[in-house]
């Protein structure tokens, strides 16, 4: 599964770190939010293959990101899988009918959230399969691409200028 990308939003810090553990133990790139304004900013950035999210997050909840997502051509056809906390109360019809396509409770199980995932992103493949050659080098895919490396080397490329700055200005 290593050439998928997930968005994960949940604002549980322990949610986050387990999901975030159990898929990249698999390969999978993850890129991680704790709000749900956050989440819809960086769905053209990260271009997920599948997005997980709380159900309850603040500012925009996971049903408001759903609907969002399905009104959006760019977007419709990313699987969302919808992830509650034991006490979490909700209509799972409700959920399904926002774009949910799978509601998993947390804490995840790992063969359980890895099973709901494979299935939905394998399911995507052969959707996108379907539509023709050369889906995978649009420009959105591009650009999370060009997002995702730039995250990535971020932190050194900080460091790296924090010490010549510093270097510069003690040779003053």
């Amino acid at each position: 599964m290593s050439r998928y990308r997930i968005l994960l939003a949940d604002d549980s810090p322990q949610a986050l770190r387990l999901g975030e553990q159990i898929l990249r133990s698999q390969g999978i790139e993850v890129v991680s939010v704790t709000d749900g304004a956050v989440a819809m900013r960086r769905l053209n950035d990260v271009n997920p293959d599948l997005f997980i999210t709380d159900i309850y997050l603040p500012t925009k909840n996971g049903f408001d990101l759903a609907r969002y997502m399905k009104a959006q051509p760019e977007y419709r056809d990313i699987p969302i899988v919808f992830a509650a906390g034991p006490a979490d109360v909700f209509e799972e019809q409700d959920a399904r009918n926002a774009g949910a396509d799978a509601i998993l409770r947390k804490p995840f199980e790992a063969s359980t959230l890895l099973s709901a995932v494979q299935e939905l992103l394998e399911k995507r493949v052969n959707t996108k399969s379907a539509d023709g050659p050369g889906g995978n080098l649009d420009r959105n895919s591009i650009r999370a691409a060009v997002t995702l490396a730039l995250d990535s080397a971020m932190p050194a490329m900080i460091e790296e200028l924090t010490e010549r700055v510093v270097l510069a200005l003690s040779h003053r």
